[in-house]
């Protein structure tokens, strides 16, 4: 082949299972009541039928705006150092959107403007979702003989996590069932552009009590993409699949379990741990939380299938979003692992990300 291909060997991380303690305990935020016209599952008066996933897929993304991930002083010619992001009260997870007006989407965008002024400028920033303006004057450093202020920036992340369904009815996805987050600030991350990819795993590296494992998958830059990503949520990430995004004709359609459905016992999740070949594994719910508006860590899922055990020891990074099935019906999706029990994790209830894949349609 002439063409020359970029391979990401991808270590899962923001992009993966979220990983918490075992003895958390349920923290449950109030979330915002459904847009009036939005359906969720719980709603439907007929038996609504999505397509499963449990495939691997690559993910990369574009942030919105340019995050803020440090702080660090400047050394200057006279030998002392400063911190102009510091002295202009600029915080971790604060996100770039302008330099005196101009536009910024990368960290490139951000240095040479900052070069080009050489002096005073005005930063649009938004600060959890509060538009700010602040001031800051580059300093000159003595070591890059360029004009810095003193920030280390995010503009794009990547990585591995599993599809959880497509919705032929929209021709949306969800994948992942939980954020993905910066990793130095939590912050959840805001989409500029984004895309899903077919992705190949690799290897496996099993969890153990406190060191959770983690799936090891390759994908190529220049490989056809899956879908557009359009939104990055509390649970999941969803878009539009492209044409012929998804092989309709070797997936199964599945009914759609309400919350009121899911049941304390055994359950079965889909992922893939061996190149591009899905498995099902049996799990068993143990703990239903009583759910009436969107909101994470829906269930506390276990692990019991010997087959999953002896390959990874239970849920590990990289199976965020592999969905769970029970009663021939998909109800939930896999998002957390308990970092001192791999054995253990969270999901989250499927009608939650379908009311996401609704707000996705009217995009």
């Amino acid at each position: 082949m002439n063409k020359t291909f970029r391979k990401f060997f991808l270590i899962v991380a923001c992009l993966s299972i979220a990983v918490v303690s075992a003895t958390t305990v349920f923290q449950l935020k109030k979330a915002n009541a459904v847009a009036e016209g939005d359906v969720s599952a719980s709603a439907m008066n007929t038996p609504y039928e999505v397509m499963l996933g449990g495939k691997s897929i690559g993910v990369k993304m574009d942030v919105k705006g340019v995050l803020v991930v440090g702080l660090e002083e400047i050394p200057t010619s006279d030998g002392k150092t400063i911190n102009p992001g510091l002295l202009a009260g600029l915080q971790l997870g604060d996100s770039i959107v302008s330099i005196d007006g101009n536009k910024v989407e990368n960290a490139k965008q951000v240095q040479k403007l900052i070069n080009q002024i050489k002096k005073e400028v005005y930063l649009k920033i938004n600060r959890k979702n509060e538009i700010m303006n602040v001031k800051i004057t580059p300093v000159l450093s003595s070591e890059e003989k360029q004009y810095r202020i003193g920030l280390w920036v995010r503009d794009k992340t990547a990585g591995i996590g599993t599809m959880t369904y497509f919705d032929p009815h929209n021709n949306s996805f969800g994948a992942l069932g939980h954020a993905i987050t910066d990793a130095d600030t939590g912050v959840i991350l805001k989409v500029g552009n984004g895309e899903i990819l077919n992705a190949k795993v690799e290897s496996v590296k099993q969890g153990k009590a406190g060191s959770p494992g983690e799936i090891r998958g390759i994908f190529y830059e220049t490989d056809t993409p899956l879908g557009n990503m359009l939104s990055n949520t509390p649970y999941g990430i969803f878009g539009k699949m492209y044409e012929n995004g998804f092989d309709t004709t070797s997936a199964t359609s599945i009914q759609v379990g309400t919350r009121d459905q899911v049941k304390k016992g055994k359950a079965y999740i889909l992922s893939t741990l061996n190149g591009n070949t899905i498995e099902k594994y049996e799990i068993s719910i143990e703990k239903i939380n009583n759910q009436s508006k969107a909101d994470t860590k829906s269930m506390v899922i276990k692990v019991t299938d010997k087959r999953l055990l002896d390959k990874s020891g239970g849920i590990i990074q990289g199976m965020s979003g592999s969905p769970i099935i029970q009663d021939d019906k998909l109800i939930g999706a896999v998002t957390h692992v308990f970092i001192n029990d791999p054995q253990k994790g969270y999901a989250v209830f499927i009608e939650w990300m379908l009311e996401q894949s609704n707000a996705v349609e009217k995009q």
